[in-house]
């Protein structure tokens, strides 16, 4: 019981000095420091908390990724957008951030500081010698006795016939593939012989892999995220694209990607087909499904060489390094804007964007900046918004719909607005969204005025004189997606060893077995035991098993 500092006893003593520990110093508290980061507990919850942290990255637009979203968040929120873009929260770009980095970094260390003394460990038990046999095996799993008795047998006799015994299950033991030791042990005057055997170093080396190729992940992630390329291009039938970074659309790239490794090849679409499923196939309720997409593509080298390619879902072009994935596809109508004067201030084929159904009605804009008047003489600029049927039908409701996905009954409605669309206020914008802030409406149900409605070939006047506008033609687009990683082979290799590294240390046991040779007054008692590193629910059978064969050996 303690007592208070300022007890006395009646004799008059000081009270006794309190007990403190030991004062670690800086060199005590680095070392706690180490062994506590080095840890399998660390390494879980820092692998844990790497999963946490990347969180953030999918709910804020990141600058690497999107840096157009990221000004389009500023715009919205421009008081919590410095907050969250201020150290140490770095929300917009959360994987180069100083607290993400930091947990990647100590996950990094704590891994190496756990599997590298392990591989030491590893290698001195793999090289040694099996342990010693213990002195009383009766402790041990599947503990059996057999005693053979031969009263007449004299010492030398007994001992000859326990080095021939333990010699025995030496070599069964051998042929079960365990490292193996014979050991002489006399205690009280009595001589023990017994083999130590132990087998399921694999089991180690399995977990070892496992660890070592999660470091390896971790590495060739790191790698391949500073080197990465990702290049996104929408080619229009008949369009070319150029294997270069200004000829994309959207590029994403590490921080240390160099532009020059990107090989020189152009790719041009030939055609774009589609096939759906009809009533013909005999399935009426997928009617209208796809079936197959097959692009065809020419392959142009530098040298002027050509040849002709063929991408489809999940069967992507590989070529340069580069594997060049089919992401997306629709159509692309060919729209041209004439201005008052007849002249052609607008002749494209602009893709639009399916909507979230079967049908492929699609929504798209078109913007003229320049070259539209209105009708008092001043410049303006024109800007229209609208949907694409490929098989336009008719609701009760009177809106229109496609029925079907292919081009059966093709309609382009559009709506015409007027103003300032935007472009010289320094923000991005995405060609495929129309910004009606400072705009007026001149058509569509929100001013009471009919949507300008063309098929193929037809041309329409434009509200108040400015001009006309044109459908030309229907040609199809598809969305390619081109990837450049070297360390994706890595990443894969890396993967499959650590699964493979798993599986080997779940299924491969690991146990220790003896044989001991026990003389006796009147002859031999041979006992047999054995020990698990982890759940192994056969060893009493194998103990069993070592002993019926040693005894039919004998």
């Amino acid at each position: 019981m303690s007592r208070p500092s300022d007890y006395d006893d009646g004799s008059g003593a000081p009270a006794p000095a309190e007990a403190r520990g030991a004062d670690l110093g800086w060199r005590g508290w680095m070392r706690w420091f180490w062994r506590q980061l080095t840890s399998m507990r660390v390494a879980l919850i820092l692998l844990l908390l790497l999963a946490v942290a990347a969180i953030p990255g999918s709910l804020f637009p990141q600058r690497a990724a999107d840096p157009n979203g990221v000004l389009q968040y500023e715009q919205d929120h421009p008081d919590l957008f410095p907050i969250l873009d201020a150290f140490p929260i770095q929300a917009f770009g959360v994987y180069s951030s100083v607290w993400f980095s930091a947990i990647y970094l100590l996950l990094f260390i704590s891994l190496i500081g756990c599997v590298i003394p392990r591989i030491m460990h590893h290698w001195k038990a793999w090289r040694g010698q099996p342990p010693k046999t213990p002195a009383r095996l009766q402790r041990m799993v599947g503990f059996q006795e057999t005693r053979i008795s031969n009263p007449s047998a004299g010492p030398e006799e007994r001992e000859a016939f326990a080095e021939g015994a333990v010699a025995e299950a030496e070599r069964i033991l051998k042929q079960q593939r365990y490292r193996t030791s014979v050991q002489r042990v006399t205690r009280r005057g009595v001589t023990e012989v017994s083999v130590s055997a132990e087998r399921g170093y694999l089991r180690e080396t399995g977990n070892l892999i496992f660890h070592i190729s999660l470091l390896g992940v971790l590495i060739a992630v790191g790698i391949g995220t500073a080197i990465t390329f990702n290049g996104q291009k929408v080619l229009v039938e008949g369009e070319t694209m150029v294997n270069q970074l200004i000829d994309y659309d959207t590029v994403n790239s590490g921080r240390s990607f160099d532009d020059s490794t990107l090989e020189p090849f152009a790719l041009k679409l030939d055609s774009f087909d589609v096939s759906y499923m009809t009533p013909e196939d005999g399935n009426l309720n997928a009617i209208g499904q796809v079936k197959d997409f097959d692009a065809s593509m020419t392959l142009i080298e530098t040298d002027g060489s050509t040849s002709e390619q063929t991408i489809k879902v999940n069967q992507p072009l590989r070529t340069h390094g580069s594997p060049i994935y089919l992401i997306a596809n629709g159509y692309a109508p060919t729209i041209t804007v004439r201005n008052a004067d007849d002249e052609i201030v607008y002749s494209e084929s602009m893709p639009f964007i399916p909507q979230e159904d079967n049908t492929m009605t699609s929504l798209g804009v078109v913007k003229v900046p320049h070259g539209i008047t209105t009708a008092d003489g001043s410049d303006t600029q024109l800007g229209l918004r609208g949907f694409f049927y490929p098989t336009q039908t008719e609701l009760e409701s009177g809106a229109y719909t496609s029925s079907y996905p292919d081009l059966e009954n093709p309609v382009l409605t559009l709506d015409a607005f007027v103003g300032d669309l935007g472009l010289d206020d320094g923000l991005p914008q995405s060609v495929y969204t129309l910004e009606t802030g400072e705009m007026e409406q001149l058509t569509g149900r929100a001013v009471e005025r009919e949507s300008l409605e063309l098929a193929p070939g037809d041309t329409l006047e434009l509200p108040d004189g400015m001009g006309t506008v044109s459908f030309d033609a229907v040609p199809r687009y598809a969305s390619f997606d081109v990837m450049r990683n070297p360390t994706q082979i890595w990443v894969l290799i890396f993967a499959l060893s650590s699964l493979g590294g798993l599986m080997w240390s779940l299924f491969v046991p690991r146990r220790r077995m003896w044989v001991k040779a026990v003389q006796t007054e009147d002859g031999i008692a041979l006992q047999y035991a054995a020990l698990a590193r982890g759940d192994d629910p056969v060893l009493e059978r194998a103990v069993n098993d070592l002993r019926d064969r040693h005894r039919d050996r004998l």
